[in-house]
């Protein structure tokens, strides 16, 4: 009798490890790009605006929020849009780099809720016209990072970033970087057929 085949896995599958890098790197550069474009595009004349149309398109029990945040965009809406840069640029480079991958992906995904709660009004589908139909890319961003999560946890250590190399001087640093804790950093041996009917 032929001993059991083993299980055919699909292209997705087999690339996994460089494919959840690429993602890793693509979603970088878009944070970044975003940092940078609320330093040079003058976006902090516009927040206000961004947080009070917000407001207008929230429901009644949602005011008290937005009152806070209309508030603060008045009194320090330039320090809030540039701090919030700061953070998108630094995430990015996190993720470009591969840097601390276990806060970035979980700042990022409070950042992202923060950003798509105030600025993008929860999406608007509340509101009427064009909000109605679009949920935000907040959220969008959250659930991207979320997915980084799972697959960071299902894969493990990334070999393409700076935490790879940190961990295998440091071990105890995979605690900032790695979803799971401490692992072994040698590649896994492929898995043994100990199925019967050989």
């Amino acid at each position: 009798m032929d001993a059991v085949a083993p299980v055919d896995r699909n292209w997705w599958t087999r690339n996994a490890r460089w494919l959840k890098t690429v993602l890793r790197v693509v979603l970088g550069v878009v944070w970044l790009i975003d940092g940078i474009f609320k330093f040079t595009s003058g976006y902090s004349s516009d927040f206000l605006g961004d947080v009070q149309n917000s407001q207008s398109n929230a429901p009644s029990w949602l005011s008290g929020w937005y009152s806070f945040w209309v508030t603060q965009a008045t009194n320090h809406g330039t320090f809030i849009v540039y701090t919030v840069g700061t953070l998108e640029a630094a995430l990015g480079l996190a993720l470009l780099l591969g840097l601390l991958r276990k806060m970035a992906y979980l700042g990022g995904v409070v950042l992202s809720l923060l950003i798509w709660a105030i600025p993008e009004g929860f999406g608007g589908p509340y509101g009427a016209g064009t909000g109605a139909t679009d949920i935000g890319t907040g959220i969008i961003y959250a659930i991207a990072l979320f997915g980084l999560i799972v697959i960071n946890s299902a894969y493990g250590p990334s070999r393409w970033s700076v935490d790879y190399w940190i961990e295998r001087r440091f071990p105890r640093w995979a605690s900032l970087a790695e979803f799971g804790g401490v692992r072994s950093l040698r590649p896994s041996a492929a898995p043994v057929d100990t199925s019967p009917g050989t």
